[in-house]
């Protein structure tokens, strides 16, 4: 049994000392006050005294090592033991060398594929626990809000077909009654009252950019012959784009 050990920096790797200063403020104020997360880097410590993480780089594996809580680019805060793996020395070199090929560099992504990602799934092969929840939840907070706003997107095409459709039923609904009103002439009292031709007529104009009127069961007012070339491209970008 060897203990497994995370070791955990505050980002502090940006040119900008005030970008820094805020950083660590966040961190003290949504760690250490509140105990809900920060912005942190993280590092994994077995057999020796090297820890093990991943990062950004354009060629090659993005895994890494360094020597314990000596990482220069952030700022160290703490040790944390998870518990201790079976796994002897030479299947965790095994171990390391499969992630090298599974974690390249350009494969990096804040809020999927980060650092603290590449740790926990190394605590996973070696079958200690994962990493607490406060330090990466800033990333999975955002994870969680590209999924809403993906699903919200979905709805929102959804909604939009679903309206298309409806538009399409309502026309020749619309343009059946103007045929049937065109077949029997109107009473004096219909034609201050805005009938079914003026309905018909005005629900075309209203759906045409989009909803393309289905040929069975309506009367079209114009053969497709007979329309220019140029307004019935037109016509069809304007369905394209709706």
């Amino acid at each position: 049994m060897k203990e497994v050990v995370l070791h955990v920096y505050d980002v502090t790797n940006s040119d900008s000392e005030k970008t820094n200063n805020t950083i660590l403020q966040i961190n003290r104020i949504f760690k250490d006050r509140i105990g809900l997360g920060g912005i942190f880097h993280s590092a994994v410590q077995v057999y020796g005294e090297e820890e093990w993480s991943f990062g950004f780089c354009e060629n090659g594996s993005g895994v890494f090592n360094c020597p314990v809580s000596k990482n220069p680019m952030y700022t160290y805060r703490e040790r944390i033991v998870l518990g201790e793996t079976e796994c002897t020395i030479a299947t965790v070199n095994r171990i390391l060398r499969e992630l090298s090929r599974e974690w390249p560099g350009h494969s990096y992504d804040l809020l999927s594929r980060n650092c603290n990602h590449f740790c926990d799934v190394l605590c996973d092969r070696l079958g200690v626990p994962k990493l607490p929840g406060w330090v990466n939840r800033f990333a999975n907070a955002g994870d969680t809000a590209v999924v809403v706003a993906e699903n919200t997107a979905v709805k929102f095409r959804q909604a939009k077909t679903e309206i298309v459709n409806a538009s399409r039923v309502a026309y020749r609904f619309m343009a059946g009654l103007t045929s049937k009103n065109q077949a029997s002439p109107e009473s004096p009292g219909d034609q201050n009252r805005g009938g079914p031709t003026f309905q018909g007529t005005w629900l075309k104009n209203v759906v045409s950019a989009g909803a393309k009127p289905s040929s069975s069961g309506s009367t079209p007012s114009q053969d497709a012959d007979d329309v220019p070339p140029l307004q019935r491209q037109k016509s069809a970008e304007q369905s394209t784009r709706l």
